[in-house]
C-alpha cells in the first residue's frame, strides 16, 4: 500500500501568489529552506538546501519539477535529510509531491486553499519513519507559510 501525506492550509491571498511562494526562490526562503534553486518549468531544477555549505546533504539537490501549471498547479521530486538519504535519495523512483492551489473564500479578499500530497512511500520500517519525520515537518512548514501569508 502506498501511504501518503496530505496537508492543506488556507491562504489569504491570490493564487498567483500562493504559487510564487513554491517556485520564486526568495520566497521559498522565508518560509521552507535557507537557499532555494528552482527553475518553474518542467524539466527545471526544484533543489533547496538546508545546509547550503554542504549542498550534497539535507537538499533536494538533482531534484526536477514534473508538472507545472501556474497558479494551479506544481509537482515536483523529493529527496530525504541526512538520515534518510541512503534509502531515500537513491530510490527509483525518488518521492514526489504535487501541490494544489484553489481559489476559495466567498469575501472581497482573495483566498487559496493549497493542498500538498507527498506519495512514493515504501513499505519498511525506515520508509514508515522516514514518512512520518515528513508529516511533522510539512505541518511545521506549513505553519510558517501560512504565518508568512496570513501574518
Amino acid at each position: 500500500m502506498n501511504k501518503i501525506l496530505h496537508h492543506s492550509v488556507r491562504l489569504n491571498c491570490s493564487p498567483a501568489k500562493a504559487f510564487a511562494m513554491f517556485t520564486e526562490n526568495k520566497r521559498l526562503e522565508s518560509w521552507l529552506t535557507l537557499k532555494a534553486d528552482v527553475e518553474p518549468k518542467v524539466g527545471g531544477k526544484y533543489e533547496l538546501f538546508w545546509n547550503p555549505e554542504n549542498r550534497e546533504i539535507d537538499s533536494t539537490i538533482g531534484c526536477k519539477i514534473t508538472a507545472l501549471e501556474p497558479d494551479k498547479l506544481l509537482s515536483f521530486e523529493w529527496k530525504g535529510p541526512a538520515q534518510y538519504k541512503d534509502f531515500m535519495n537513491d530510490a527509483d523512483p525518488l518521492t514526489h509531491v504535487v501541490v494544489l492551489f484553489l481559489p476559495c473564500g466567498e469575501g472581497k479578499a482573495p483566498e487559496t486553499e493549497v493542498h500538498l500530497v507527498h506519495s512514493g512511500w515504501r513499505n519498511s520500517a525506515e520508509w514508515e519513519e522516514a514518512r512520518l519525520w515528513f508529516e511533522k515537518m510539512w505541518s511545521v512548514c506549513f505553519e510558517e507559510l501560512s504565518k508568512q501569508v496570513n501574518g
